[in-house]
């Protein structure tokens, strides 16, 4: 998700924004939600944590990635459902939710011993960000090709 913060990448952040602030309903003035920009926020994120994010913990689990699964409005990623994975992805998606608050996250494991799953998804626009950066991230690392 590093490449998020590059200047070429925001004209997909822009386009997916305008696409969904098109279809977002005006609230009634009793319920107002608060709905975040679509763009990731780095500096929701410490120097240090920022690092370890996107240096460390995104590379990683790139690498563990079993299979991925297309979803209407995101994507499932397939896991080993080991301690070291999950607390992994525990760490990796707190932080996420901090900088991409735009994000439903879930993480599951199957029953009977099965697979520990990543669910990213979201307002409409989310999918194709999250396969943007899904492609970027393996053009950058080729050992997850």
């Amino acid at each position: 998700m590093k490449n998020i913060f590059q200047y070429g990448f925001s004209a997909v952040c822009f386009a997916a924004l305008h696409a969904s602030a098109e279809q977002v309903q005006p609230a009634s003035s009793s319920q107002t939600e608060h709905v975040s920009p679509f763009a990731c926020n780095a500096l929701a994120l410490s120097p240090e944590t920022r690092k370890r994010h996107f240096e460390q913990l995104e590379p990683a689990l790139l690498k563990l990635t079993k299979s991925t699964r297309e979803l209407p409005d995101g994507y499932e990623f397939e896991f080993p459902a080991d301690n070291s994975t999950y607390q992994l992805l525990t760490e990796w998606a707190f932080q996420e939710r901090l900088c991409c608050p735009f994000f439903d996250i879930e993480l599951r494991f199957d029953r009977e011993g099965g697979p520990l799953w990543l669910r990213l998804t979201g307002r409409p626009g989310t999918k194709e960000f999250i396969k943007a950066e899904w492609d970027l991230a393996h053009d950058r690392d080729p050992s997850t090709k």
